[in-house]
């Protein structure tokens, strides 16, 4: 990330709050920096982005944003950066509606009392309004159009028409035949409208910015003489120890290295359950210690925990716009020219052509500008996918940007890979067989003893499960390692030996029926670890990767979601896959793969189901990864390369996420396309009602700013559960 701050130059802008702010600073700033292509645009985190090498300083590009009505700083990633804005800057949409609202009312009740309620609202321009209402409707405008107008005035300069242009020559159209109340009005909705759209992206924005705000202000730093300090968490240093308390935030990334209990990991990886942690497990900043103490030696620094990451991804991921948002800005961009130029053919063609009366054609050309304001459908589509992006980060999805929330919903198939995706990715005890008269517990305990001494991961699993089940393991005495072959030790008086079939083999202390049992247990997959003595073999014990507990339900709500085929992809051999396979209950399978293998799979599956998605661990199946149409990255917390390399990263291991993230997917162009629809609807009904006489200005901004609201609401469902 350092890296890529010291290519670009990087502006805070105050009132960027959407897609059309962002079309005017493209207008504005783009030839400055040599073109559009330069600048890029952070909506949720109001950040501008220039690239390098761009012929304009930082001085003269702040001035050039200043001229838009919004202002620029250098970037800072710190909150003293946010908590610097003034009550004004905070808060200047808001005021502005309101003293429009305020001045809108004052006028109308004073033109009314003045002039009689039929004159003020069904007779207006007949006999003009007081002085003393045109005077609060003048308010009203000036405070509605206020942010407008520098956007209004960069659109005509350039000649490039945009609804900011459309409002003001419909309010200024209105004034010019003594329509005040009519243009108070436009112009008091359109600011409620505008007012709308910076709450809605606020609210998104404030739902990530929480995200950040899990980390705890302080650390309970470890000093070398075994003291506490109380410090910032960017001062502990990596390698550093910090304390964490019962019921505290865990402040850093980090590993335990003392102490034990559970954490609630749901922040990050949106587990349910608290997990439990010992001296080697890892630990997540934003996460909450539960009823032990912990002490974590720190493998992070602050900027760089998997808590900021995903904070700074889900920011930036809002600048790669979903397939609709590309959709209405190019909509947008030759809609509001074109409307413009309709309302001037509404205007001259009817009196020309028909003799209609020109005062009756101008006013509803003007009422079609106002009509045709795209601001309900401008703002459906990017709300929509901030909010689905957030919804997303919360429940443990990290989607890395808009173009990726829409895919999932159109998937038609998913290739999984085996290990670390449908498994858990790690060896377990599966099968216990004692032999010559010994008990479960007497083998567990033998044959615990050695690998207690060893740091293979077979070893590691078979001393877990021992402890799990309560076996006192005792001390193994003159231990000693077998190279290639297994180890030996003294338990209780009598050596035993522990190691693989060929090793015993090499003793020659096999029979014919222990030999039988030991290849089919290899056929299928497991890995057997025997243990014996000088008189006998005392037994054996079988590890495998087993399935994750809710792999089959997840494939089978794929299925539900519209998924219509799964297939499991692995380098593993024949016999390990089927039997995943028929657990599981995957559609197809492929085993004994090498990665370029992976690829050709993936793209057959591409040309014959057309959208398609891989998800493996981020490293070892990156091949086909990017091969697929989706790239999804299974357990990201425990691999960075994932979080860096996909385009979307489960958070945690659970595989529930991805019938969810499909669902999510699906939800999110509902709304869509639910939103685009209702706000083009609109404007087809009211440009009919136009033609025929029956609307008026301010009924088609009421509609417009109803519409907004609908819509906004509609998209920030997306961020319930």
């Amino acid at each position: 990330m350092s890296e890529n701050k010291l290519q670009t130059l990087q502006f805070r802008v105050r009132g960027l709050d959407c897609a059309e702010e962002v079309a005017v600073l493209k207008r504005e700033i783009g030839p400055l920096v040599g073109g559009e292509a330069n600048l890029s645009f952070d909506v949720l985190n109001a950040k501008m982005t220039v690239a390098v090498g761009a012929p304009a300083s930082a001085e003269e590009i702040q001035s050039a944003v200043g001229r838009t009505g919004m202002t620029a700083e250098p970037w800072r990633d710190d909150k003293a950066a946010i908590a610097e804005e003034s009550f004004w800057e905070r808060n200047r949409r808001t005021l502005l509606t309101a003293v429009s609202a305020v001045c809108l009312l004052c006028g109308a009740a004073t033109h009314a009392a003045l002039t009689g309620v039929r004159a003020a609202f069904l007779e207006d321009g007949v006999t003009g309004p007081p002085a003393a209402s045109i005077t609060f409707y003048l308010l009203s405008i000036v405070a509605g159009v206020w942010t407008v107008l520098p956007k209004a005035w960069i659109a005509l300069k350039r000649f490039r028409p945009d609804m900011n242009l459309l409002m003001v020559v419909a309010v200024v159209g209105a004034v010019s035949i003594g329509q005040w109340l009519e243009a108070a009005t436009v112009a008091f909705l359109f600011a409620l409208s505008l007012a709308l759209e910076a709450w809605s992206v606020g609210r998104a924005r404030r739902a990530v910015a929480a995200l950040m705000a899990l980390s705890p202000p302080e650390a309970r730093l470890l000093r070398s003489d075994g003291s506490e300090e109380m410090v910032p968490p960017d001062r502990v240093p990596v390698g550093g120890k910090f304390r964490v308390r019962p019921g505290d935030r865990i402040p850093l990334d980090g590993t335990v290295i003392g102490g034990s209990g559970s954490v609630d990991q749901a922040p990050i990886t949106g587990e349910s359950v608290p997990v439990s942690k010992a001296p080697g497990d890892e630990v997540f900043a934003g996460t909450i210690n539960g009823e032990g103490s912990l002490t974590v030696e720190s493998t992070k620094a602050s900027t760089e925990t998997t808590l900021a990451r995903i904070t700074r991804m889900v920011g930036e991921a809002q600048s790669r716009r979903a397939p609709s948002e590309q959709w209405v800005e190019t909509f947008a961009k030759y809609y509001t020219p074109a409307v413009m130029l309709l309302a001037v053919l509404f205007l001259i063609v009817p009196p020309l052509a028909f003799g209609g009366d020109w005062g009756q054609w101008f006013y509803r050309a003007l009422v079609l500008l106002v009509i045709a304001c795209p601001c309900a459908l401008v703002i459906s589509t990017p709300v929509s996918i901030v909010a689905a992006l957030a919804a997303a980060a919360r429940n443990g999805v990290l989607i890395k940007g808009g173009v990726f929330v829409e895919a999932p919903g159109r998937l038609k198939a998913i290739a999984m890979d085996k290990t670390g995706t449908l498994t858990v990715g790690k060896p377990a005890v599966v099968e216990m067989v004692p032999l010559s008269d010994h008990s479960e517990a007497e083998l567990l305990e033998r044959v615990a003893a050695l690998e207690s001494h060893s740091t293979h991961p077979l070893a590691h699993a078979i001393v877990e499960y021992a402890k799990s089940r309560g076996v006192n393991i005792p001390a193994a005495e003159d231990f000693k390692n077998l190279p290639g072959k297994g180890a030996e030790a003294v338990v209780k008086g009598t050596r035993y030996w522990v190691g693989s079939h060929r090793y015993l083999e090499e003793r020659n202390q096999e029979t014919p029926d222990v030999h039988e049992r030991l290849e089919a247990l290899s056929k299928s997959g497991k890995a057997i670890v025997v243990v014996g003595n000088d008189r006998h073999v005392c037994g054996f014990i079988a590890l495998a990767d087993t399935v994750r507990p809710e792999a089959k339900q997840a494939v089978a709500d794929l299925r539900a979601a519209g998924i219509e085929h799964v297939v499991m992809l692995t380098g593993d051999n024949r016999g390990t896959a089927d039997a995943i396979a028929r657990e599981t209950g995957v559609d197809e399978l492929y085993a004994e793969l090498l990665p370029g293998d992976k690829v050709t799979k993936v793209e057959e599956l591409v040309s014959k189901y057309g959208t398609v998605a891989m998800i493996g661990d981020g490293v070892n199946d990156a091949p086909a990864m990017g091969r697929a149409t989706v790239a999804l990255a299974m357990g990201a917390i425990g691999t960075d390369a994932a979080i860096e390399t996909a385009d979307i990263a489960l958070m945690s291991d659970d595989l529930s996420k991805l019938p969810w993230l499909v669902r999510h997917s699906r939800r999110t162009l509902t709304v869509v396309r639910q939103n685009i629809t209702f706000a083009l609807g609109v404007k087809v009904v009211f440009v009919v009602l136009t033609l025929l006489g029956h609307s008026s200005m301010w009924a088609a901004v009421a509609a417009d700013s109803g519409a907004t609201l609908l819509v906004v609401g509609n998209a920030l469902k997306l961020l319930r559960n």
